[in-house]
């Protein structure tokens, strides 16, 4: 008798390890905001389809391999590169290299360095031509629609010409900045609201921060970043303004899943 009971407590929690994985993997719309230091990577999926928001530094990209492969993730739909930093990029010839991406899009100016020089090798190799982008891009995959925002014009930091992106599930809506300093934060003022912040420059204080998270007016936030780097200026507007706010120094990897109604958030701390 104890050994059937035994059994049956084995399939029981069985199944309930199954029920829970699909959970996990077959969710609406899920955000994987990646551990990886003061760098951003973005693993963004629902059943059919994937997007990459940029891909951390050099090393990072055998990280985001790993997790595709463990929600059996087999091809990439975007590959999203906000700007050509290192802590951006860097991972990108990785990923690249060892699974099929379909689109790559770009900002559209010059940068040079070994980061660089192996994501264009990259490229070149899987006969990948980048969308260097000029003008906003709009798409939707598994109900979710997405937007990229090209930037407007010439900067005085490279960290402006970030790729802005809005995706859209149902009644939620997510906001990746990338880098954005003052002036590409000014650019997109009028961008609309949002449910979820990914908080531009890794969380260190840019001077319209105040006026933009007044726009967009987010319930939520995460930054991508180190302790070092996350200002206290930053942390005492995400307060004033009442956002619950994540950081992967503090809390490892974080996990965004939307039904399209609202999202809840998970973290590894």
């Amino acid at each position: 008798m104890k050994k059937f009971i035994s059994f049956i407590m084995s399939v029981l929690v069985a199944i309930s390890s199954t029920a829970c994985e699909k959970k996990v993997k077959y969710s609406d719309f899920t955000i994987e905001f990646l551990d990886v230091g003061k760098a951003d990577c973005m693993v963004m999926y629902t059943e059919n389809s994937t997007v990459i928001i940029d891909c951390g530094e050099k090393g990072d990209g055998k990280k985001i391999l790993e997790l595709l492969k463990e929600k059996g993730i087999e091809s990439v739909d975007c590959l999203i590169i906000t700007h050509y930093d290192k802590d951006h990029v860097g991972g990108a010839a990785k990923v690249i290299n060892n699974i099929e991406v379909k689109k790559v899009l770009a900002p559209d100016y010059e940068e040079s360095s070994e980061e660089m020089d192996k994501y264009i090798k990259a490229l070149n190799s899987k006969k990948i031509t980048p969308v260097r982008m000029t003008e906003n891009i709009s798409f939707t995959l598994d109900d979710v629609q997405y937007t990229v925002y090209a930037p407007k014009g010439t900067y005085d930091n490279d960290n402006d010409f970030s790729l802005v992106t809005k995706a859209v599930y149902h009644d939620t809506t997510f906001l990746f900045t990338g880098d954005a300093m003052e002036q590409r934060l000014s650019e997109i003022m009028d961008i609309g609201n949002c449910t979820l912040l990914k908080i531009p420059y890794h969380a260190r204080k840019v001077e319209n921060f105040e006026e933009f998270l007044n726009n967009v007016k987010p319930k939520y936030a995460v930054a991508c970043t180190s302790e070092k780097e996350f200002s206290g200026y930053t942390k005492n507007l995400l307060e004033k303004f009442n956002v619950k706010y994540y950081a992967t120094c503090f809390n490892g990897t974080i996990t965004a899943v939307s039904d399209g109604n609202g999202i809840e958030i998970f973290s590894e701390k």
